[in-house]
């Protein structure tokens, strides 16, 4: 039973990762390609594509730990694991802050207030996006500089455990846990408030049609649902990819070998392999239309 629960989770792992990289490879090159046409790239579409390249090598990076952690954990010692441990936490933290970024374009283009405060971010929306991914790569420099403290530290104390095969996450202790998480939460807290806020644009939006006696599948509530059910799925997809990482940094002392562990992993890939799905579905202008076209042509040449 272990046995075949560790190959459901395996086949799940390799299924995550082919059709993750299909779909990211997908966007970057529609993108790159209407970007050479036109010669000029919009701010979605650009946030999109480094999104894009972000998730695949992060979907990259983690077949790599897979591969070596399950299937091949002989020639797995400790400074590859540190590579593919910063390697992993430089590309998850891209991977995260643009979506939010994206939660945040989302809500100043869609959302509909009078307040001061809005509409001078709503006029400063890339300086704003910028600023963020500026601030937060600070915070991903001064949590790899800790992690690295923590890793001399830890090799210091057990110096005879260096070439012991563990998981990239074993590295770091209860401090590094604790720090990742808060980290990582930020994202998550602002594309929530993103969330609320195009709820609440929304619910005045069709309160103010339904006092000018107009009916409320108008343009601008179809938009307003459309962002909502991208940025609803991104959240939730997020919060199960970030439980995965908390279960399995928590439990460090366990091994990947071990079915819960495996299908904790395969879990937590569902968020940036299946969520560039639902960035695809949601962008009716380009990606479906392209995404469309790509179906027509297979299923013509199919016998």
């Amino acid at each position: 039973m272990v046995n075949v629960l560790a190959n459901i989770a395996s086949m799940l792992i390799i299924a995550e990762i082919v059709t993750g990289n299909f779909a990211n490879v997908f966007i970057a090159l529609v993108n790159c390609i209407d970007w050479i046409n036109k010669q000029r790239i919009s701010s979605a579409d650009g946030i999109l594509s480094v999104l894009a390249v972000s998730r695949i090598g992060l979907l990259w990076i983690i077949s790599v730990n897979w591969y070596l952690t399950v299937l091949n954990p002989d020639i797995y010692r400790r400074q590859a694991q540190i590579i593919i441990y910063i390697v992993w936490a430089v590309t998850n933290h891209f991977s995260t802050w643009l979506a939010a970024s994206l939660s945040i374009f989302y809500l100043t283009r869609i959302a509909n207030f009078s307040n001061f405060i809005f509409l001078h971010l709503k006029r400063r929306e890339k300086s704003v996006i910028l600023v963020i991914m500026l601030g937060t790569f600070m915070l991903l420099l001064s949590y790899l500089v800790i992690v690295s403290i923590l890793d001399i530290k830890q090799r210091n104390e057990n110096p005879g455990n260096v070439t012991q095969n563990t998981n990239p996450k074993d590295v770091t202790n209860l401090l590094n846990m604790t720090i990742f998480t808060l980290l990582n939460s930020m994202p998550f807290l602002i594309s929530l408030i993103c969330v609320l806020l195009l709820i609440y644009s929304l619910c005045k939006h069709l309160k103010r049609m339904q006092l000018h006696g107009k009916g409320s599948q108008d343009s601008s509530t179809k938009v307003h649902v459309k962002a909502l059910q991208i940025l609803i799925s991104f959240l939730l997809l997020l919060a199960v990819y970030f439980v995965s990482l908390i279960i399995s940094g928590w439990s460090s002392n366990k091994t990947l070998n071990e079915p819960i562990m495996l299908l904790c992993q395969a879990a937590g890939l569902l968020y940036p392999s299946s969520h560039s799905f639902v960035l695809i579905w949601g962008n009716r202008n380009k990606l479906k239309q392209a995404s469309l076209s790509v179906l027509g042509r297979l299923k013509c040449r199919s016998p």
